[in-house]
Parts: structure tokens; sequence; C-alpha cells
């Protein structure tokens, strides 16, 4: 059996995410709906660069449209706005709140992902009681600012061999190496540029459906 986030089904296998400067020109919710009609059932929403009170008010819309979907919603790194939408989760990355104190703020039941991209990070994410992990940048990537390394495959075949929490992979997952990733043992791809940049979203979730199929 697959390692799951929790909340989630067997059948998930992607994880979106939105980014307002990739998605020519539309809006979140607007990328958000068309993801979610195409089966998506992680939506995480990571907008760096908007006022919190926009934030909101969009994190509003769409845990109104994850919630009608059957989705579970993710807001990254704004734990805040993630218990005031009541959000299934929140991720956060290693130099955002522990997962301790933010555990303290969300309570039991909230979700909490967190970014790592070594071994060591990864056992520490263990013991802080974090609810799964997000291992990479498996490859390079520019959809976020002040990224490390690209970790490569080998952290990917280490997580699989060592780490027993649900893990999603990302960074640079695109049609062309999904099969790869999924090869090394991946069961849930994180994937931004190359849905929100598509200008036929639903066509392209296919697509990648099918490669990862290969």
């Amino acid at each position: 059996m697959p390692r799951l986030l929790p909340g989630t089904s067997p059948e998930t296998d992607l994880y979106a995410l939105t980014d307002d400067e990739l998605s020519l020109g539309r809006p979140a919710v607007e990328v958000a709906k068309a993801l979610l009609d195409s089966g998506i059932k992680i939506l995480q929403y990571r907008e760096k660069e908007k006022k919190a009170g926009q934030m909101l008010k969009e994190c509003l819309e769409l845990r109104r449209l994850t919630r009608e979907a059957g989705a579970c919603f993710i807001v990254n790194d704004h734990v805040d706005i993630a218990v005031l939408c009541e959000a299934d989760g929140v991720h956060v990355g290693q130099e955002d709140l522990p997962v301790e104190a933010v555990r303290r703020l969300v309570g039991p039941d909230m979700i909490i992902g967190l970014s790592t991209h070594t071994p060591d990070q990864a056992r520490a994410a263990v013991a802080s009681g974090a609810d799964y992990i997000g291992v990479g940048p498996i490859y390079p990537t520019q959809t976020k600012k002040d990224v490390c390394a690209p970790v490569t495959l080998d952290y990917l075949d280490w997580v699989v061999a060592n780490i027993t929490l649900p893990f999603v992979a990302i960074g640079g997952i695109k049609r062309h190496n999904i099969a790869d990733v999924i090869a090394h043992g991946a069961r849930c791809c994180a994937i931004v540029s190359e849905f929100v940049s598509a200008p036929d979203i639903p066509a392209r979730v296919a697509e990648v459906r099918s490669a990862m199929k290969k």
C-alpha cells in the first residue's frame, strides 16, 4: 500500500500547487477550479507575493471549491490563514515556524507538511510530529525563489527506503520525467508550472497521468 497523505485516497497521485506568476494571467481561483475539475484531489495554495487580505479571500473560496470536490486543501506557510479558512492542512519549510509550534497553533487534527532536502531533515521531521514530508527539489526548478540545489533521485531513494511517513516528491517534475520519479518509488508527485502554465489545464493533467503510467 502506498504511503498516502492524511485524508487522501489510494487513487490520489498528483498534488497541485497554485502560482499566480505562472498562470498566464488567470486568477488562482480559476486555475484551482480547472485543476479540481480535472480530478486533482490535493491542492496547495502557494502564493508568495500577495497581501494577507487577498490571500484569505482566495483561500476561503478555494476551501469552498475543494470541499465541493472532495479534495484535500493545504495552505503554504501561512498558518493563520490556514486556520481562518479551515484548511485541511498547512505546509511549512525548513526556515518557517517549526512543526511543534505550528501544532500548538492549529491543534491536533490539521495536517502539517514539512519540506525536507536531506536525510537529517527527514529524520527530524518524523521526530517533530509532521504528518507528511516534501522530498525535493528532485530536479532544478524556477518556481520558487531561494530554492536549494536539486536533491536528485538519490534522496528520493533514501526516503523510500528509510522513512515511514507519507511523502510527496516535488521540484521540476514534468511530463517528460515523472515516470522516472514514479519508478523510484514516489506515489504522490507535486506539480506547479506544468499545470498552471498550461493553456488547457485538464488536457495537461490527462497527459501527465498518462505519462505516469509508463
